[in-house]
């Protein structure tokens, strides 16, 4: 898996697990649905995602999009 995969792949469990949490445990976890939203406009606006750093510490390899 490289660095793009990796990134979208955790920004979709986020989105999806804070979808489930606003339903089941209370309508306020929404908000993390709308901050990793908003993290995904500006990532693809200026090229920065917090979440690619953190993968590359990890050892993750190399994308396209993210360098």
């Amino acid at each position: 898996m490289n660095l793009d995969r990796a990134v979208m792949a955790f920004a979709g469990i986020v989105v999806l697990a804070s979808a489930i949490l606003s339903i089941t445990v209370h309508p306020w976890w929404i908000a993390l649905t709308i901050f990793a939203g908003l993290n995904m406009l500006q990532a693809s606006f200026t090229g920065f995602c917090p979440a690619a750093m953190v993968f590359r510490a990890l050892g993750v390899r190399q994308g396209t999009a993210f360098r």
